[in-house]
């Protein structure tokens, strides 16, 4: 039995074999002369046959026991860096953190991404923020809901300001979707760009059409 080879460390081989083996993804055996490779730790991978250690779970995914990969969170939920920092091992999707309203996660997301002007997340847990409604809009990042457009202007859907009526036209909605429903002034008035109301021509000046 001292004529047998020892196996070289990141290999195996079972009794009476004729080789070694490397250890398979998932596995490692960072010592000489094993009879079995080790599986990964749970928050644990490693990719690569034949290797002597785990490395840790990435940012963005979960690694349960004999991982050969770090799989990514699901949509709608993420995992960063904090976790790590913390130590707490990252082994199911279920350790993965939900996403916040205001924000959304893609598959694999290392953290929350605030919804950008415009759009919003009503709810916790949502892979992609939703655009504002025509008659709508949100100015500000990270938001939950978006707000009735302003007076005298419009605001097509995904808008992330409201935009005001054209010169020549006005309106007290606030829920105008283009500009052509702001309204046309009448002969005799005018009204300056996000007017909210028409206004008469003073003594001295006309406005025939």
């Amino acid at each position: 039995a001292d004529q047998c080879t020892d196996t070289d460390a990141g290999h195996f081989s079972p009794t009476g074999s004729t080789q070694q083996m490397p250890c398979s993804a998932g596995t490692v055996a960072p010592n000489a002369s094993v009879g079995a490779c080790t599986k990964c730790e749970a928050g644990t991978f490693q990719a690569e046959p034949g290797q002597l250690v785990c490395g840790p779970c990435t940012r963005g995914s979960y690694c349960a026991e004999g991982a050969a990969a770090a799989l990514p969170c699901k949509a709608g939920t993420y995992q960063n860096a904090t976790m790590l920092q913390l130590n707490l091992s990252m082994t199911s999707a279920d350790d993965c953190l939900e996403c916040p309203p205001g924000s959304a996660c893609g598959t694999g997301a290392a953290e929350p991404s605030q919804c950008s002007p415009g759009t919003v997340a009503p709810t916790a847990s949502m892979a992609t923020c939703d655009r504002c409604a025509a008659g709508k809009y949100q100015p500000n990042e990270g938001e939950q809901a978006c707000v009735a457009c302003e007076p005298g202007s419009y605001c097509p859907e995904g808008a992330s300001a409201a935009l005001p009526c054209k010169e020549g036209s006005y309106s007290i909605s606030t829920n105008l979707t283009t500009g052509a429903e702001c309204t046309p002034t009448a002969k005799g008035y005018y009204a300056p760009t996000g007017s909210t109301m028409q206004t008469a021509c003073s003594p001295g000046t006309v406005a025939p059409n």
